[in-house]
């Protein structure tokens, strides 16, 4: 049984179709890059899987569950922009995204120090650890997108959803995060969705890279077809080779080892 199922989900804002008929299957632990033009719908399907949306028809389940109506604890998220809380230290951020995990939203005594002590060591591994005590206001904006991956990873969470989250960060640091992602990963086995423009970044972080496009183009009416899944590379096999079958009158890609 696959971990996270998509089954024929569509999406509309108003008359203006953005996803129709996406279906995926995804194992858990699996990494899935989304590439695609700007204003394909990458965005909007990672808000429909982090449950901030709710498909207008099809259903979204992870690990067999009734499809969510809000966000929860299993799911993480890192949007394009920084979301941190600016009235907290960098410190305290991290400590915060455990804290949402207790009945009372806060840790004490014992929980907390040791809260403490996972927090230093996940801002050395993030390269904050000089800016503890500092809010997010005084750090640059990469510091800030730094954190706010931070504290997403610190509560663990069985799914994690990227949305362009290393943009803000210089070529050097961008690397580094990389690495952290792909250690962080594999030392908990979380399964993780980014969007990304960058298609060498997608390849090399993924295990899969799914393209998002319009198979149906209508030029007199460019909001009449939404987008769909049109391609899902095996990564790990560079892509290639890949077949081509038909399904639900749009030409799906799908990759083969």
């Amino acid at each position: 049984m696959s971990f996270v199922d998509v089954s024929n989900v569509w999406q509309a804002y108003g008359d203006r179709s953005i996803l129709e008929r996406v279906n995926v299957t995804v194992d858990e632990g699996e990494f899935i890059s989304i590439v695609g033009a700007s204003g394909c719908g990458k965005s909007t399907f990672l808000r429909m899987l982090l449950a901030e949306e709710t498909p207008k028809k099809g259903t979204i389940r992870i690990d067999g569950g009734e499809p969510a109506v809000e966000p929860n604890l299993e799911r993480g998220v890192v949007f394009q922009r920084y979301s941190v809380f600016p009235h907290l230290t960098v410190r305290e951020n991290l400590i915060a995204g455990e804290g949402f995990k207790t009945p009372w939203g806060r840790l004490f005594g014992t929980a907390r120090r040791a809260a403490v002590e996972r927090a230093d060591e996940m801002l050395e591994r993030i390269g904050l650890n000089h800016v503890a005590e500092q809010y997010p206001a005084a750090l640059s904006g990469g510091m800030q997108q730094r954190l706010a991956i931070g504290q997403a990873l610190t509560a663990k969470p069985r799914v994690l959803l990227l949305d362009e989250p290393f943009g803000a960060l210089d070529p050097g640091t961008r690397l580094k995060m990389h690495d952290f992602l792909q250690e962080l990963r594999a030392e908990t086995n979380m399964t993780v969705f980014m969007v990304t423009h960058d298609l060498e970044e997608g390849f090399k972080l993924g295990d899969r890279c799914l393209v998002f496009d319009k198979p149906r183009w209508d030029p007199h009416d460019p909001g009449r077809y939404g987008a769909t899944i049109t391609y899902d590379f095996d990564a790990r096999n560079n892509g290639i080779p890949f077949q081509t079958t038909k399904e639900n009158e749009n030409v799906v890609h799908t990759a083969t080892a």
